[in-house]
């Protein structure tokens, strides 16, 4: 991934719009971003990791203060990140979410967070995504790290690429977990946990099954009395309870309580069948007396109910006479309606034709025959109706002309317009052809220029080869020299120690000597004068002597083999380069790779003023074919505009005459039309009002005709004998239902009356006194039969289930040991007496890794001091173990925590492990390349040969292409490194970014 441009407007400490163009600063290889505290140096790197992933790593957890405090309400806050990876350039545009003034109303509303993302190609920018998740999506494909991992490998953020060598196990798996997605190990912990806890809790229920159903089962047996008599070999371990007894032998005592459970269940049921059929008889009498006593009850019921319908008879009298009268009335209700209605529809022809008439004598128009004069009307109104259409269609009319017009003029203009452009074409296609034919020439030569680049290329490697060789030949001479040396003291130092042991020996005896004891030597229990251990060394010291002359051996070897090597790959590097210097092989390269690369676009150039040409034939064959088309339209054109001025002139004629004195003819029209209707109107209302008249006439000899024949004296009579239709119909049901009622009783008591039923009520004592008690008996018998059946079938259940789920408990705990064993192992549990899990041991390999990468350059840094180690070592207190960093110190040969480093030797061992996990972590992703480089602060705590050493390090890591960064305010930076990112704050507040 290669940074090009940042664009950070109204963001941190920036107001104004600033640009960085990070491509300035290719040739250099690394820059220093230069400024005072406080500028707004580290911004410019929170700018590049909000616009790639709308975060900015020194506010994760706190208030993400974003916007820049300078800003007005008005002013945008924006940044743009351009950048490019092997899938193309890319530009990111993105703003936070902030306030600004409401476009209405007032006041401030809330700007929302927007995101965008470009991607370049032959036709420029083009939109990729807009929202922010699928630009989220769309990023991580395209930039293949997350967030973490873009502030391990490529941001190297303020205060943080120490975190790693510093951080406990605990928290260095919790980073180590983010940058290389292992969660799914945990996952995998997770699911055995929960399989173990699983499969125990299936076991622990499955024993804990088996006892329950075996303790119901016995506790059914003892409520039941089904144990029987013991015997007097069981008696004592009848003593015992049960539960003490092996699961096998209680199966066994429970299928003997079966059998008998199953004897007696078979002797409750014939009791049962025979109360069944006792019970069965009573209730058939019961039954018998009870049919009995209701046909009793009901002859008693129809005698009076027959008494009760014989004394409502004269009121249903009454009711008949009344029914008769309504329906005599209604015979003649038409009639009275028909005369009624008549009376009203004159009333209202009457007014109608009032209002007919006064409409009809605003016009103030005198007519004999009002309907002859309005057919007069009609049609001469007829005639109008064509200048009508035409009146309304004018306006229509004049805008089609003048459109016709226009038409004539544009395509006379496209005519000339056209004319000049085929004229052009003939020297536009001579200007194209000698371009052509001089980017052909150019590009011929790509193939011979390929390969003197590739042999330039393999000259300028071989040459910085050389360079490199050279001053790893001169240390290895001059550690040959110091191992040489160093072997040299330590066999002087060994022969040393050798003589002053043999001059020690007398001291030494004489320092172990006590009265009384004999001499080693001479045998005297005398010690009179013991000779003085002034100078003691023991065999140990000899011995760590010789262990350290051979170790300065075998390093003299190592680095004499070592110098041989470098001389003989010095010597093919030497030849590769040809005799070239630095500056002649780079200039060399410089050139050949501008005239490859002017040959490359010049077949490129060639091919596009080839299609070019082509357009231009093309583009005057098709000026021809529209010549001809236009000459055709123009002529149609002036043919309609000639058509359409003869319409208009006809037109104007018409409207003029049928509009007479009215201002338009649509209102002549409508004036015509409000007559006519009034006359028809009149005319109408008048042949209504005479024909109501006759209606009126005619109801009425019908009416009087009606009531003469009829009971009533005159109408009145009537409306107070007519009924609704429901009273009709209710009188009408209440005859019916007496005399319906009255039969239906009269024949009740005639089929009971023929039968032998006493007067006196029927006592039913006895015979529910007998079926109660036999159905007493019935349900004891049923019961005690159910009871039997169902223990006899609860017992079975039981001892069955309980026998087969013991026969699986021996397979299941197997089954359960040994799964029990691999989720103890896989989380640290158990025999694990480092407490790793899975994904320790995981990640474990993953740091040994970066610890031998960071080795390459933390060797180099501490002049061979220092190196990491990965510690597996047992943590304190029970505290997971596995992910432990240690230093070795060479000058010790012992190992210590990273924590006892100084501040300079940590900043170069962090920044070699940063290094070394920025390189583990692009190979595991997918082996993305890394152009670009941050690197904030750190560099104050270094010496100045430190200081040295971390930048020739850093002057290696801008090698193949790369661009470093590096944020300091180290003068002696400053001074090495030439291109410079200056961020100088104004004395307005606001900063501003400057390149130099």
């Amino acid at each position: 991934m290669r940074l090009h441009r940042l664009e950070v407007e109204g963001f941190g400490p920036f107001r104004a719009r600033q640009s960085v163009d990070f491509d300035a600063f290719a040739d250099d290889g690394i820059f220093l971003i230069a400024g005072r505290t406080g500028a707004g140096k580290s911004s410019i790197l929170d700018a590049v990791c909000f616009g790639l992933y709308g975060g900015v790593p020194r506010y994760d957890g706190g208030e993400k203060r974003l916007r820049s405090d300078h800003c007005e309400p008005d002013d945008p806050s924006e940044v743009v990140v351009e950048f490019s990876t092997p899938a193309g350039r890319f530009r990111v545009t993105r703003s936070p979410e902030y306030l600004r003034p409401a476009k209405r109303g007032g006041g401030l509303t809330k700007q929302a967070a927007a995101v965008a993302l470009d991607e370049w190609t032959d036709a420029g920018w083009i939109g990729r995504a807009a929202r922010a998740v699928d630009v989220g999506n769309e990023l991580g494909e395209i930039l293949q790290l997350s967030k973490e991992q873009f502030l391990q490998v490529i941001l190297l953020a303020q205060n943080r690429f120490s975190e790693f060598l510093l951080a406990n196990s605990k928290d260095r798996q919790a980073l180590l977990r983010r940058l290389f997605g292992t969660q799914r190990f945990e996952d995998v912990q997770a699911r055995f946990d929960e399989r173990r806890r699983a499969a125990e809790q299936a076991l622990g229920a499955r024993v804990a099954t088996v006892t329950a159903r075996l303790e119901e089962a016995e506790r059914l047996v003892d409520e039941a009395e089904l144990w029987g008599e013991p015997s007097e070999e069981s008696a004592a371990a009848d003593a015992a309870p049960r539960g003490g007894a092996s699961t096998e032998d209680r199966l066994a005592d429970l299928r003997r309580a079966q059998a008998r459970a199953e004897y007696r269940s078979e002797r409750r049921a014939s009791e049962r069948e025979d109360a069944e059929r006792r019970s069965a008889e009573a209730d058939t009498a019961l039954a018998a007396a009870r049919e009995e006593q209701r046909d009793q009850a009901e002859r008693d019921r129809a005698r009076a109910a027959l008494a009760r319908l014989d004394a409502e008879e004269p009121f249903i009298a009454q009711a008949r006479a009344e029914l008769a009268d309504a329906r005599a009335a209604e015979s003649i209700r038409g009639v009275l309606t028909a005369a009624e209605r008549a009376e009203t529809a004159l009333a209202g022809a009457g007014e109608l034709a009032q209002r007919a008439q006064a409409a009809w004598d605003a016009f103030d128009i005198e007519a004999d025959d009002l309907e002859e004069w309005a057919a007069e009307r009609t049609r001469a109104t007829g005639a109008w109706e064509r200048a009508l259409e035409l009146e309304r269609h004018a306006e229509k009319l004049s805008d089609d002309l003048q459109a016709a017009e226009t038409a004539v003029a544009v395509i006379g203009a496209r005519l000339d317009e056209r004319e000049a452009e085929r004229a052009a074409l003939p020297a536009q296609t001579t200007e194209l052809i000698a371009q052509r034919d001089d980017a052909r020439r150019r590009a011929d030569r790509a193939a011979d220029l390929h390969v003197a680049l590739d042999q330039a290329q393999a000259r300028a490697a071989a040459v910085l080869e050389v360079g490199r060789l050279d001053a790893e030949q001169i240390a290895a001479e001059q550690a040959l020299a110091s191992a040489s040396a160093a072997h040299a003291t330590a066999q002087t130092t060994l022969a040393q120690l050798r003589k002053r042991r043999l001059d020690g020996f007398a001291g030494e005896l004489a320092s172990v000597l006590a009265d009384g004891d004999p001499c080693p030597v001479c045998g005297s229990h005398e010690h009179p004068a013991p000779a003085a251990h002034a100078d003691p060394v023991t065999a140990d010291d000899v011995a760590a002597a010789e262990r350290a002359r051979d170790d300065a051996a075998a390093r003299e070897r190592a680095a004499s083999q070592k110098a041989s090597e470098l001389r003989a790959e010095l010597a093919v590097a030497t030849a590769r380069a040809d005799g070239r210097s630095r500056s002649q092989a780079e200039a060399e390269v410089a050139t050949v790779t501008a005239e490859h690369a002017d040959s490359v676009a010049a077949a490129e150039e060639s091919r596009a003023l080839d299609a070019r040409l082509r357009e231009l034939a093309e583009r005057a064959e098709g000026l021809e074919q529209d010549r001809a088309a236009d000459l055709a339209a123009l002529a149609t054109a002036r043919e309609q505009q000639a058509v359409l001025t003869q319409r208009r002139a006809d037109a104007q004629a018409l409207i003029a005459e049928a509009r007479g004195d009215a201002p338009t003819v649509a209102e002549r029209l409508a004036e015509a039309a409000a007559q006519v209707a009034a006359a028809r109107a009149l005319a109408g209302a008048l042949a209504e009002r005479r024909r109501r008249e006759a209606a009126v006439e005619e109801t009425r000899a019908e009416q009087e005709a009606a009531l003469a024949s009829s009971p009533f004296a005159d109408a009145a009579a009537v409306h107070q004998a007519l009924r609704s239709a429901a009273a009709l119909e209710a009188l009408d049901v209440r005859i019916t239902a007496h005399a319906v009622q009255r039969e239906k009783e009269r024949a009740i008591l005639f089929e009971l009356e023929l039968r032998t039923l006493p007067e006196e009520p029927i006592d039913l004592s006895p015979a529910e006194a007998a079926s109660t008690t036999a159905r007493a008996v019935w349900s004891r018998a049923v019961d005690e039969a159910a009871r039997a059946s169902g223990i006899v079938e609860r017992l079975g259940g039981l001892v069955d289930s309980a026998a087969a789920e013991h026969a699986m408990t021996a397979a299941q705990t197997a089954e359960f040991d040994v799964l029990r064993g691999l989720a103890d192992t896989i989380a640290g549990r158990g025999a694990n007496t480092h407490k790793m899990t899975l994904e320790t041991f995981v990640l474990a390999a993953e740091l040994e890794e970066i610890v031998e990468a960071a080795n390459r350059r933390l060797g180099d840094m501490s002049t061979g001091r220092y190196q990491l180690q990965h510690s597996d070592a047992l943590a304190a207190r029970g505290a997971a173990s596995g992910l432990g960093i240690v230093v070795f110190d060479a000058f010790t040969g012992q190992t210590r925590p990273a924590q006892s480093l100084s501040g300079g030797e940590t900043f170069l061992s962090s920044l070699a492990l940063a290094l070394g996990l920025a390189e583990v972590v692009t190979a595991r992703a997918g082996g993305i390349r890394l152009d670009t480089l941050f690197i904030d602060e750190g560099f104050g705590s270094l010496d100045g040969d430190t200081l040295d050493i971390a930048m020739r390090t850093l002057d290696e890591l801008r090698q193949g292409g790369r661009t470093v960064g590096v944020i300091s305010h180290v003068e002696a930076m400053q001074e090495q490194i030439p291109a410079q990112l200056t961020v100088r704050a104004t004395p307005e507040g606001p900063s501003v970014v400057e390149s130099r």
